[in-house]
């Protein structure tokens, strides 16, 4: 990697450190809402409600399900000075509990699951899997659970199919369902209810994920590497919410971080991108600022996002598949994303001001652009520029193995996404 100084190497350690710490306490997105509510309470930010109204305070946060969005209202703020944003979202890929889940097959208890977003279907097999989600009771309220290790999908032993070790077909009716007993086992929902103290006549409905249980770890010759689950896009989460948290008095515009549900299936959502909650948020904002619809506009015409979205590293295996000008590699920055079809929203003055941020950080950044036969993937960017009008640049941190339950990076680039967007909010 980059050389750094000792002090970087270990504050680098600490974030990775702290990283790990909040994948492991973000099985969902629900949960993932809850630990950035607590980060912030901590900070001294004051929660609200939608449904109150809103007497402004400079430090506040709003939940909506598994998205939530903070701001800071700096001394001597005016709709010139604008807003900075940075979005990022809270959902990775993943197995969703149907309804009615519990089946039996050649005496083996299972769950009937459904995919949610693009997994890599491969990469859920033979691992141990537990259960997360809300739970919901008849009178409305939500109960955050989780389990240990308790499933499994299992493969097919190449023994009684000679073609799996070439390719690999799952039929995701057949062979995604994972095992958690056998005969009549307890059934899992007991565990649920137990976990959230909640008699069983009191459910009414749930949100419920298998998760893999396998902690994170650092590797490498040089320990060099992190593997976790959930870098994209808890990556970005983290980064982007200790960078909010870094420096409350830094930068004249208002400061606003927004982590979304729902990316990984097209953001048309309530506490989705597509969704109305940060032009809601907004407006509400600059309603008890005291400002008319004018002003409005005028304070978003001075505005910018950052989009922070995990990005591809270069794959040794298949560089035939990226761009032979553009190849990322882990520890060598964060991503700038650029797309000719505004796949990612990036242009030339979002560019300039992602480069400005990295130059006041002291951090390296590189480029992604994608091969021109490989289709492109998009972000919350090009959703945010759309729904407010405001500049808006793509970045995030390089990965390998994206939508895998096992995803790496470089240990030195969540860190160093960190320091720049913290350089962003500051003002660069």
């Amino acid at each position: 990697m980059p050389s750094a100084g000792l002090g970087r190497m270990t504050s680098m350690a600490s974030h990775i450190d702290d990283l790990a710490a909040f994948v492991a306490a973000s099985p969902t997105s629900y949960h993932a809402a809850a630990q950035i509510a607590s980060r912030l309470d901590a900070s001294s930010y004051t929660p609200v409600s939608e449904t109150d109204g809103w007497p402004l305070g400079d430090h506040q946060y709003v939940v909506r399900d598994g998205a939530v969005i903070a701001w800071r209202v700096p001394d001597g703020w005016r709709p010139d000075h604008g807003v900075r944003i940075v979005g990022s979202h809270t959902d990775s890929p993943a197995l969703k509990l149907k309804p009615n889940p519990v089946i039996s097959s050649a005496g083996w208890q299972q769950l009937g699951v459904e995919v949610y977003g693009g997994p890599l279907l491969g990469t859920w097999l033979d691992r141990e899997l537990g259960l997360a989600g809300r739970l919901v009771t008849r009178d409305g309220d939500v109960h955050l659970v989780s389990t240990g290790p308790i499933l499994r999908v299992p493969h097919l032993a190449p023994h009684l199919d000679r073609t799996l070790g070439d390719h690999v077909q799952l039929d995701r009716q057949r062979h995604l369902q994972p095992v958690y007993a056998i005969g009549e086992g307890l059934d899992p929902y007991q565990l649920l209810l137990a976990a959230a103290d909640i008699p069983d006549a009191e459910l009414a409905s749930y949100d419920v994920f298998c998760y893999p249980t396998e902690p994170s770890a650092v590797f490498g010759a040089q320990s060099e590497f992190f593997a976790s689950w959930r870098l994209d896009n808890l990556s970005s989460v983290h980064a982007s919410l200790t960078a909010f948290l870094e420096d409350s008095s830094a930068g004249e515009s208002l400061a606003v971080f927004a982590a979304f549900d729902h990316e990984e299936v097209g953001s048309s959502t309530r506490s989705g991108a597509s969704g109305p909650f940060l032009a809601d948020v907004l407006r509400r904002l600059t309603v008890a600022l005291g400002l008319d619809e004018s002003a409005h506009l005028q304070a978003l015409a001075a505005s910018s996002c950052v989009s922070a979205d995990a990005g591809h590293a270069v794959h040794p295996n298949y560089p035939e598949h990226h761009d032979p000008g553009n190849r990322p590699l882990p520890n060598h920055g964060p991503l700038l994303k650029l797309n000719a079809s505004q796949r990612y929203a990036s242009d030339a003055v979002g560019s300039s001001l992602w480069y400005r941020s990295c130059h006041a950080a002291g951090v390296p950044t590189q480029e992604f652009v994608s091969n021109n036969a490989v289709p492109c993937g998009s972000t919350i960017g090009p959703l945010t520029a759309t729904r407010l009008g405001i500049v808006t640049v793509d970045v995030g941190i390089p990965l390998l193995s994206m939508h895998s339950a096992r995803e790496l990076c470089g240990v030195a680039d969540p860190g160093y996404l960190t320091q720049a967007l913290t350089a962003y909010w500051a003002g660069a």
